[in-house]
């Protein structure tokens, strides 16, 4: 596992289960230029602090918080709140996101960990070996769009553009996210643990709808000092097509 790790923490690249029911674009934005030959890749981690066999999930995704070619988000749901311990990180909203990923892959359950890579591969949290080989499948593939996202005061100005005009049907998106917070666990099923997490999800906002024929320009409210990124993401929740880091 600890090699694993350092894999995933270069970018070079058993499980329990809490089970419950391309073409380079160039866009400029004031200073900044975006030309990606490759999009970031987003991880989302579907977490619990109820959930036993969810720490070494948390675990990797903190080792993909920190590469810079990765965007790991972790989303804690609230259908294990009834286990003990009510999960603060919680949010329903989150759970319906999952619930719609396993809707649109026909799946009929939801679980925890669970990692949705790309808005469209979806793992047990803790198989690293797959999230590794996942991350280099979609780091092969071309960008579809080309995003840039600008933070000015309290809002983030977002500038897209597809590679072809058919793209058709993409939701824009503004996650919020606090890097690290640290719990201390007193009940049900992790109790007597301090658990750090990564990257938690504190917002997720749809900001605008796309039709991917003309250039988009939106200036999108923004309050707070968390860190944020932009998702582009087919309706569903499908495949997401371009995602970065607002700067």
């Amino acid at each position: 596992m600890k090699k694993i790790l350092a894999m995933l923490k270069a970018g070079s690249l058993g499980v329990g289960l809490c089970v419950g029911i391309g073409t380079s674009l160039g866009i400029a934005i004031g200073a900044a230029t975006l030309q990606p030959a490759h999009a970031d890749v987003v991880v989302e981690l579907y977490t619990s602090q109820g959930c036993s066999s969810c720490p070494p999930a948390d675990a990797l995704l903190g080792e993909l918080a920190g590469r810079e070619d990765v965007i790991a988000l972790s989303l804690h749901v609230d259908y294990w709140d009834y286990l003990g311990w009510k999960d603060d990180f919680a949010d329903p909203a989150f759970s319906a996101r999952q619930r719609g990923y396993a809707a649109t892959a026909g799946q009929s359950m939801i679980y925890t960990p669970q990692m949705i890579i790309g808005g469209k591969d979806h793992i047990v949290g803790t198989k690293a070996m797959d999230l590794a080989d996942m991350l280099m499948r979609h780091k092969e593939q071309e960008a579809a769009i080309g995003l840039v996202a600008e933070r000015q005061g309290d809002t983030v100005s977002i500038r897209a553009e597809a590679a072809q005009a058919s793209a058709g049907g993409l939701i824009v998106q503004l996650v919020q996210y606090s890097a690290m917070e640290t719990v201390s666990i007193k009940r049900g099923e992790n109790a007597g643990r301090d658990m750090t997490y990564h990257n938690v999800v504190k917002g997720w906002s749809e900001v605008a709808q796309w039709d991917g024929t003309s250039a988009l320009s939106v200036d999108a409210p923004a309050s707070g000092d968390n860190p944020m990124v932009v998702i582009i993401q087919r309706a569903g929740p499908g495949p997401i097509l371009a995602a970065a880091k607002v700067k």
